[in-house]
């Protein structure tokens, strides 16, 4: 670090003598604006350099993610130089965006509120547990046009060649960027596992590039500062790679690396990153074949749809496999023989001669888009009593499957019946 920093070597080491690091939100877009958040929490926000969306928390904020509107997914708690690789990748409404390393899934939601519900966000993690985190995260955002999988890279990279405007490889690596905040991370630390982190993901990255379309773009990045990880991949990548050239992403926050890749130091007011944009400039490559729609499904599927939500605000690709309902984007490449978790919004479960609807359905759903629903204030006690699994009290007039929200964003949903919300939210989400 003191050849890398020359000068500023003992700024840097400042700021690891420190016990408060950088701490960040990145506001969801898909159900909150920025000066909707302001308004109801109880600290001030201060843009980040690295993210449109992104703010510091306040070193005094404590326990953010017991707050009703952290459960409702209007933010996502996220450090703040994370969110600069997906900056660099600037995502556009109707893009096919792939984000290949995604758990826990801070860069997938942010690529989400960048589509706004267009296009495709397919988002994958190897390991299985960390891929389930990923789908939980996903849920909260209320990200409707996603699809979750986990598969090996190089399995699912080259089964769906050519077909991804954009791709987000957030290598792993040895995380000397996480070291303030992970105790772990310094003592898994190695000269030997930078070296094996540089492999696999110049690995990871031949594996990406057939993904991409010819034209698209691919941003690798990384939290360490490692330049073997770092300068090193990217320039044995390119080397390796001439149908691939480093471009220029238009940001100045951090400092150039590499002529145009960015590094972001704590004493950039990120705990640290580095990101790289390559443009991919020739291809012969076909694109998958989209799969076929979804078959005609039983008029109780229909009518639970229209009884619950208004105007259908998923679409109508339903499709059930099991006794379970999906409603899938519009536009995916066809899914089978690959480990998938999840195509779009899972919207409840066939039992018997009934519908159950499921959690995911609500929470991708804004109060507008639901047949019937309940508002209460972040500070109210009904919320506070919801999310702890309480049945409430509510309007007798209401009957049936109802949204429950917190100052009008979906928090989750309950059944009403004689003025009494049983609770449906997920036991496993319940505050203590």
């Amino acid at each position: 670090m003191k050849s890398l920093l020359g000068d500023e070597f003992d700024e840097f080491l400042k700021f690891y003598n420190s016990d408060e690091n950088f701490r960040g939100l990145r506001v969801n877009t898909l159900k909150c604006s920025a000066d909707k958040l302001r308004s109801l929490l109880d600290f001030d926000l201060e843009q980040t350099p690295f993210c449109r969306d992104g703010f510091y928390i306040p070193h005094g904020v404590k326990s953010i993610g017991n707050n009703p509107l952290h459960h409702a997914g209007a933010f996502y708690v996220q450090e703040p130089s994370a969110t600069s690789a997906v900056t660099m990748l600037d995502v556009q409404k109707g893009d096919r965006v792939l984000d290949l390393c995604a758990a826990p899934g801070g860069k997938s939601t942010q690529i989400a509120a960048a589509l706004d519900g267009e296009g495709l966000l397919w988002s994958n993690e190897i390991v299985r547990n960390r891929a389930i985190i990923l789908l939980s995260n996903i849920e909260r955002m209320g990200v409707r046009n996603a699809v979750v999988s986990n598969c090996h890279p190089d399995a699912l990279c080259n089964r769906l060649r050519g077909y991804f405007d954009k791709v987000l490889v957030d290598a792993p690596c040895s995380g000397e960027g996480m070291f303030r905040k992970n105790s772990a991370a310094q003592t898994e630390w190695s000269v030997e596992h930078v070296k094996s982190c540089a492999a696999r993901q110049l690995e990871i990255l031949n594996s990406a590039k057939n993904a991409l379309k010819c034209g698209g773009v691919l941003v690798y990045s990384t939290c360490t500062f490692s330049e073997e990880e770092n300068e090193g991949v990217i320039t044995e990548f390119l080397r390796q790679n001439p149908d691939f050239t480093l471009e220029d992403s238009g940001v100045n926050f951090g400092r150039t690396a590499l002529t145009h890749a960015r590094r972001i130091f704590p004493m950039d007011g990120g705990e640290g990153h580095f990101a790289a944009r390559l443009r991919k400039i020739s291809d012969t490559v076909p694109v998958p074949e989209e799969r076929k729609r979804a078959e005609k499904n039983p008029q109780i599927v229909a009518d639970f749809y229209a009884d619950n939500f208004v105007g259908k605000p998923f679409g109508d690709n339903l499709e059930i496999i099991g006794d379970k309902i999906y409603i899938s984007p519009e536009h995916i490449p066809s899914i089978s023989g690959l480990s998938v978790l999840r195509k779009g919004i899972l919207l409840g479960e066939i039992k018997k001669n009934r519908v159950e609807p499921h959690h995911c359905a609500f929470m991708a759903a804004k109060p507008e888009d639901c047949a019937r629903s309940v508002d209460f204030d972040v500070n109210s006690e009904e919320i506070k009593k919801f999310l702890h699994g309480d049945e409430i009290k509510v309007n007798g007039d209401i009957k049936g499957y109802t949204a429950v929200c917190v100052n009008g964003i979906t928090v989750g949903f309950g059944k009403v019946s004689n003025g009494n919300l049983k609770n449906k939210y997920p036991k496993g989400l319940r505050t203590l």
